[in-house]
């Protein structure tokens, strides 16, 4: 018992770690999950089959959801548009969510895809409200800001 009073302690006075290690998590997956779908795109077609909508708007979400999941996946792990980054994949997540998971939610293979996903939305909202932490690019660039002196006009 004694550990995990320790691990909270350590967790409650250090939650920007914790939040850097959420945001990098993330980051890591939806590359993945970008890389995934870029090389098996039959896999994101067969998901989009079951939209009742035109061949167009199944491209669109295509060509929107694979470098959304790639290039803000790789900002998301460095920390670099951290709010950005996890805007841009919001719509993704509430599409998945609303449009495809939702209404097959009484099976249970589908119902676990909806709460994954759904924790996903969760995790990244909480990403876009917080920010970057001090393990980021972000960070890194706001404190160089930061430390330059600013000239002063004379008054």
């Amino acid at each position: 018992m004694k550990n995990i009073n320790e691990c909270r302690r350590w967790i409650e006075t250090h939650t920007d770690i914790v939040i850097d290690l959420v945001r990098m998590y993330l980051g890591v997956g939806l590359f993945v999950k970008g890389l995934y779908f870029m090389m098996h795109q039959g896999e994101l077609a067969r998901l989009l089959e079951g939209a009742d909508n035109v061949a167009f708007a199944q491209g669109a979400v295509a060509h929107y959801v694979i470098p959304v999941h790639l290039v803000g996946g790789l900002l998301l792990a460095m920390g670099l548009l951290t709010r950005l980054a996890a805007l841009a994949q919001i719509p993704i997540l509430l599409g998945a969510i609303f449009y495809y998971w939702l209404p097959g939610v009484l099976f249970i293979e589908q119902r676990q895809n909806l709460e994954f996903s759904a924790l996903v939305l969760f995790l990244l909202t909480l990403i876009f409200v917080y920010g970057s932490g001090r393990f980021s690019v972000d960070y890194l660039i706001t404190k160089k800001e930061s430390r330059q002196p600013q000239a002063h006009s004379p008054a």
